[in-house]
């Protein structure tokens, strides 16, 4: 069964074996920065970095919105970290373009066994818990996965953008009404 878990310690191991198998690429949703060390204390700031993001009552730095941030988890393979989902509760100019509400990411080992449509689902009832009417998911136009697990989930094409300038190619926009 899938579970959104907050990030915590008790997933460390678990947490730095999924990191490992992106082998120091990008981890959509995971608010790590690329080339990321999987070890303890990356861990550690990570967390407390998501805990601040969460906190509505917290002040951001510029270019910064409040997100919450969870592990996909397999309870049935004792909670093993599978990946890594976070929710934007608003959008700047940057996300509007190309990141969206929502980021996420599934270790290559446990791909295609419904964990990224299981997430987004789950987290679809967080952004409706924020009030949110509808929002942004977006993917790169040639991941074909990740196209169909937003359109499982009623997303609806709005767009495909090319933003080189923001270090990206083409990318599909879809919109999720709650």
């Amino acid at each position: 069964m899938i579970k959104l878990v907050e990030p915590s310690l008790d997933h460390y191991d678990s947490w730095a074996d999924a990191v490992r198998e992106f082998h120091g690429g990008h981890i959509d949703g995971s608010g790590l920065s690329d080339g990321a060390t999987p070890d303890r204390a990356t861990c550690e700031v990570l967390i407390e970095k998501q805990r601040q993001h969460a906190d509505v009552d917290r002040r951001l730095p510029a270019g910064l919105v409040h997100s919450d941030y969870y592990w996909i988890t397999d309870d049935e393979a004792a909670d093993e970290v599978v990946g890594f989902i976070a929710l934007r509760h608003e959008l700047n100019d940057f996300l509007s373009e190309v990141g969206g509400h929502v980021g996420y990411a599934v270790r290559p080992s446990r791909r295609r066994e419904g964990f990224a449509s299981g997430a987004l689902k789950l987290v679809l009832d967080r952004a409706r818990e924020l009030g949110l009417d509808r929002i942004l998911v977006t993917c790169d136009d040639d991941n074909e996965a990740s196209a169909r697990t937003i359109e499982s989930a009623g997303g609806h094409l709005q767009d495909t953008q090319d933003r080189p300038e923001r270090g990206y190619g083409l990318v599909r926009r879809y919109w999720i009404t709650l």
